[in-house]
């Protein structure tokens, strides 16, 4: 089985604390659903910046900055399209880039 980087892009943020409940349940229930294919959960992440070509740090993070990220185990591309349909982040607005991770 190969690995996979999912890494997530946008995506409504949670307005109260029930809300923020129950978008961490669906994550719960995801994560759960696919059970020993997550190698790991990730986490979301802060502002995004990117370093240039030329080394200088530009603070706006890109055209569609990272949210967070999963590294999770898959037999294909398409197994692993398959299993990110079901992430909660795409109800929110989100989207997910999908790259296979190389062992070195």
């Amino acid at each position: 089985m190969a690995k996979y980087l999912f890494v997530y892009h946008g995506g409504k943020q949670p307005t109260n604390p029930a809300e923020a409940q129950e978008v961490m349940n669906a994550w719960g229930a995801w994560f759960g659903a696919l059970g020993p294919a997550v190698i790991d959960g990730g986490n979301p992440v802060g502002k995004s910046y990117m370093v240039k070509s030329d080394g200088s740090l530009v603070s706006d993070g890109g055209a569609n900055p990272a949210s967070g990220y999963s590294l999770i185990e898959a037999a294909s591309v398409e197994d692993a399209h398959a299993k990110a349909k079901g992430c909660p982040l795409l109800k929110a607005g989100g989207t997910i880039e999908i790259a296979q991770a190389m062992d070195m």
